[in-house]
């Protein structure tokens, strides 16, 4: 009688604990990367839940049937030098588990990297987000307005995503919308997401920076493409330019509030797309074949010469 109170008080502890929790908010996914990322994460639990389903269920059965009591007394067990099947089973089953599991994350994240499905004729919206201790800083280039800690997006468009750090290296994450990824400094990364419910969503830094890691948030909009191009047209209205004071005023490590300004950093403190970025070794491909073209000019200009 008290085992069963001692075991009823367990439950509904745990359960008022669980109660209290936040949603998962990867295994609620408003876009379709998330989708994908909830998905193999949900395949995965699967799969886990199938194995601790049968390893207990064996147990259970191994208990009751070779218990000591099930045994006569003068019972001995055989020597058995092993068993193939046995052997077969327990190192073939893992073996197909972790491949399976491999073939399905290296294929996700291939989709994941690229434009999301569906998205691939819309031209996307480039947001240029960078980090400092310890806020954010969306560009909105082709806008020309710039925001502190909030980001708005429409929905029903590819979002191409800049990332880079003023400072440690971040980690730019929108649960509800993609996976996470490196902000660097001296680097630029590209991340590819996109939203296809409207709502408001919460996106932070995923990587510890410091002592002010854990407030180190922004939100997130997610809105019609007309509800944003008004958004853009009250901003242009309404805030004040960004200056190069300003923004070095930005950078001082603390936290802010949520700021609007017309137009960006990028005009007078670009980001270093450094010799790995992908952007930067766009430049230096084009910058060769450049070099490449002028070199073979010389090359004809000096045959020519050669032939008068």
């Amino acid at each position: 009688m008290k085992l069963k109170w001692t075991l009823f008080t367990v439950m509904v502890s745990i359960a008022a604990l669980l109660s209290g929790c936040e949603p998962l908010l990867v295994l609620d996914p408003k876009g379709p990367q998330a989708e994908r990322l909830a998905s193999d994460i949900l395949l995965s639990m699967g799969i886990m839940l199938f194995i601790v389903l049968v390893v207990l269920g064996l147990l259970a059965y191994m208990l009751v049937k070779y218990r000591a009591s099930n045994m006569p007394d003068d019972y001995e067990p055989p020597h058995i030098h092993g068993n193939v099947w046995v052997e077969a089973i327990c190192v073939g089953v893992p073996i197909i588990i972790v491949a399976y599991l491999s073939f399905v994350s290296v294929q996700s994240n291939y989709i994941v990297e690229a434009q999301p499905e569906g998205y691939e004729d819309k031209e996307p919206l480039v947001v240029y987000a960078s980090s400092s201790n310890w806020k954010w800083h969306f560009s909105y280039p082709e806008e020309n307005i710039e925001t502190v800690n909030y980001l708005y997006v429409p929905t029903d468009r590819p979002l191409e995503f800049k990332l880079y750090s003023h400072g440690p290296i971040t980690s730019f994450w929108i649960p509800q919308l993609g996976g996470q990824k490196y902000a660097m400094n001296d680097h630029i990364t590209t991340l590819h997401l996109a939203a296809d419910h409207a709502g408001e969503f919460l996106g932070r830094n995923s990587n510890f920076s410091g002592e002010g890691f854990a407030d180190n948030t922004f939100n997130v909009t997610a809105m019609s493409q007309t509800e944003f191009d008004e958004w853009v047209d009250e901003v242009k209205e309404t805030a004040e330019p960004l200056t190069e004071t300003e923004f070095e005023e930005l950078l001082e490590p603390g936290h802010l509030g949520q700021l609007t300004y017309t137009g960006t950093h990028l005009e007078f403190a670009p980001p270093n797309h450094g010799h790995h970025s992908e952007e930067g070794s766009e430049s230096e491909h084009e910058g060769h074949e450049a070099e490449t073209t002028e070199t073979d000019s010389h090359e004809e200009d000096h045959s020519e010469h050669s032939n008068h």
